[in-house]
Parts: C-alpha cells; sequence; structure tokens
C-alpha cells in the first residue's frame, strides 16, 4: 500500500459492551418457544408464519451472498469499507439449513401438491408430478443449501485470511468463486422461490418469479446495510471509514433496485393481465379482492411511490433520518410483502396478523442476528488488507 494511502483511523473491532450475541440469541430462543406452543394450538398457522417468517429473513442472508460476488468480479472499491456485514450474512447461510427442517416436516400442511388423492383428481397435478413430489423437494434444498453454504463460508473465510496473511493474491480466488457463483446462486434462487413460495399455489405459475423474488430482496438488502452503517455511526464506529460519500452510494442503490424491484413486479403483473389465463391469473385475483386489496395498494404505495418520490432527488441521499425511517418502513414492507405472498393460501379472503406470525418473526430474527454478531465479533468491522480499500477509503476522505 502506497505511503500517500489514506489510513484506517478507526477501531476494526467490535467492543465488547456492543456485542449483542447472546441478547439476540436469549430473544431468539423465547420467541420459538412461544412459537413452538403456537404449533400445538393452530399447526397450520404454525407452518405458513414460520415458512414466511423463514423466507423474510434468509432472503437478506442470499441478497447478501451476490452483493459480495458482484462485489469481487467487478473489483468494486465503492462498498469495500462496508463489505464484512453482507460477507457475515452470507456466512451463515449454511445454518438455515437446519432452519428449514419446520418447512420440510410441515410440508403436508403447507403444499396443496402432496396431497396425492387431490392430485391423483387433477390434470394440472398430474402433469406436475415429476417436478413437484416430496423426496425431490428435500434433495433440491439440500443441493440448494450445499451451494450457498459452501460460497457464503468459503468467500468470508478468504476474505478474512486475507486480513490476516496480506495476500493480495487471494483477491483472485474470491473472483474465481465468484463468476461461476453467480451464474449457479441465479439459478438456485429461482428454483428455491419456486419451491417455498410459488408452489403454495401449485396451479399458479410465472417464469419471473425467481427474478421478482430476486428483486425484492435485493432492493430490501440496502435498507439493512444503511441501518448498520447508522448504528455504527450512533456507538462510535467506523466514523471515519464509512463517510458520507459511503452512504450516498447505498441510498443511490437502495434508489435503483427500488425502480428494478418495480419494473419486475409490474412486469409479471402485466403479462399475467394481458395474457389472461385462469391459472394465472387467479393468483392475484385473490390478492385484489377483501383487505388483501389494501395490503396490494399499501405495497404499490409504501415500497415504490414513496421511496422513489423521495431519493429522485440528490440531496435526500445524504439525509440520514429520511434514510432511516424510509429504511425501517421498507423492512417492514418486505414482511408484509412475503405475507402478502404467503397467506392468501390459508387466509383467502382478508388480511390476518396472528400472534404467531409475530413469535416465528421474533425468534427466527434473534437467532440470525445472534449468528450475525457471533460472527462479527472474531473478525475485523473492515477487510483490512482488501487492495481496494485505498480507494473506497479516499471517499471518505474526500466528501
Amino acid at each position: 500500500m502506497a505511503s500517500n494511502s489514506p489510513k484506517l483511523t478507526d477501531s476494526v473491532q467490535l467492543p465488547s459492551n456492543l456485542d449483542a450475541t447472546k441478547t439476540f440469541y436469549g430473544i431468539g430462543i423465547v420467541g420459538l418457544i412461544a412459537s413452538a406452543v403456537g404449533y400445538f394450538l393452530n399447526s397450520d398457522q404454525f407452518f405458513f408464519s414460520y415458512l414466511a417468517s423463514y423466507t423474510y429473513f434468509i432472503s437478506f442472508a442470499l441478497a447478501s451472498l451476490i452483493l459480495v460476488m458482484i462485489h469481487h468480479v467487478t473489483k468494486s472499491s465503492w462498498g469495500t469499507v462496508m463489505l464484512r456485514i453482507p460477507e457475515t450474512f452470507s456466512r451463515n447461510i449454511w445454518i438455515w439449513a437446519i432452519f428449514l427442517l419446520p418447512v420440510i416436516l410441515g410440508m403436508s400442511n403447507l403444499y396443496q401438491w402432496t396431497n396425492t388423492e387431490y392430485v391423483a383428481q387433477d390434470p394440472i397435478m398430474l402433469g406436475k408430478v415429476p417436478y413437484l413430489n416430496e423426496p425431490f423437494f428435500v434433495i433440491r434444498q439440500i443441493i440448494y443449501f450445499a451451494i450457498w453454504g459452501y460460497l457464503g463460508y468459503r468467500l468470508h473465510k478468504v476474505s478474512v485470511e486475507m486480513d490476516k496473511t496480506n495476500d493480495w493474491g487471494l483477491t483472485a480466488l474470491l473472483r474465481k468463486l465468484s463468476a461461476p457463483g453467480i451464474l449457479v446462486f441465479s439459478l438456485t434462487v429461482a428454483f428455491a422461490s419456486f419451491d417455498w413460495l410459488m408452489s403454495l399455489d401449485a396451479h399458479w405459475f410465472s417464469t419471473m418469479f425467481g427474478v421478482y423474488f430476486f428483486a425484492m430482496s435485493f432492493q430490501a438488502l440496502f435498507p439493512v446495510l444503511i441501518l448498520m452503517v447508522f448504528w455504527f455511526h450512533k456507538n462510535g464506529m467506523l466514523e471515519n471509514t464509512i463517510g458520507k460519500s459511503h452512504i450516498y452510494d447505498l441510498g443511490a442503490w437502495f434508489f435503483g433496485f427500488t425502480v428494478f424491484y418495480a419494473y419486475i413486479a409490474f412486469s409479471q403483473f402485466l403479462l399475467i393481465y394481458y395474457a389472461n389465463i385462469p391459472e394465472e391469473t387467479l393468483w392475484f385475483y385473490h390478492r385484489l379482492e377483501g383487505t388483501w386489496a389494501i395490503i396490494t395498494w399499501m405495497l404499490l404505495i409504501g415500497r415504490f411511490a414513496i421511496p422513489f418520490v423521495l431519493f429522485l432527488n440528490r440531496d435526500r441521499k445524504h439525509n440520514r433520518t429520511l434514510l432511516g425511517v424510509v429504511s425501517v418502513a421498507i423492512l417492514i414492507l418486505h414482511y408484509i410483502e412475503i405475507h402478502w405472498i404467503v397467506m392468501p393460501v390459508l387466509h383467502h379472503d382478508n388480511f390476518v396478523l396472528s400472534w404467531i406470525d409475530i413469535t416465528t418473526l421474533v425468534g427466527l430474527g434473534g437467532i440470525f442476528m445472534g449468528l450475525f454478531f457471533s460472527q462479527l465479533k472474531k473478525n475485523n468491522l473492515v477487510p483490512v488488507n482488501d487492495p481496494t480499500l485505498p480507494e473506497s477509503l479516499e471517499k471518505s476522505y474526500h466528501q
């Protein structure tokens, strides 16, 4: 590193007093115990609530993984100072294979295609049996998590190893992992979204659903990163490392993927609308009646129109209060949208928020953040020997 290159002046270790691992694990365990009680009281509600909460949190981990791979393939520098956040989120994906077990155990409650008598009487369902069957469903989950788990674990491990060895040759390995990883990731995430969410209504199909799931997940990741950076700054960490220009970049990415998310979501709706095929239109029909229609308009206005109008102005991407408020709102709406995808299968006519929705969200959220902090405290908050770090720091020193 050249002598005139910007230097890190912040501590890159998580202070012990800010280690929230035990707190989050405690919250998670209490939430999961309460959810288990819900299973005995209303098993159908439990499995649907669990699936919605599970998909919500794993969407952040999966979006983090693709962001890390894009960073390495493009040799990007803008986000190096905050790269350790998505690296840490994606590092723990393999553990989430364990938390998929309730979904697998509840397949008969969740997925109508597991009912052999129903399938035998439905010609459309009979045609989907080669793909939608329980053994193949489980095999696919193993394949997905083997790929995601390896990529997330390996990319994080190599990045941490570079911190310790200062071996810039490891960046070539990161790119070699990421380039094919992006392709394989894209395919597996698309099929996973088909399995977890689209097959809840097995008559319905959309070839755009995988891209739609990716778009909504990737849009929601940037509010997570924004709030994490704000939390660091509030607690006196990385104040000179992650500067105003980095926060602006996060706001710009957030704005860009808000537009991309809206484009994909509307394109999916438009294609189905003008094709007017009954098996396809019924999915939207159920979400445009009763109180589900209110949720649909809430998503359109809250998840696209409001952030689009607010952040169309360049200066507002520097406004921390505005970024923080909108980020929290998007994270709430991201869960509501997943709930909107999942729950009409169980509650056909109206939006219903069960207490089990809350306990599964709190339980899995506590475990998700506990796993994050358990890894974060072990390593540097910034990849200190990444060759793109000096260029990234330039943004902090010249803003």
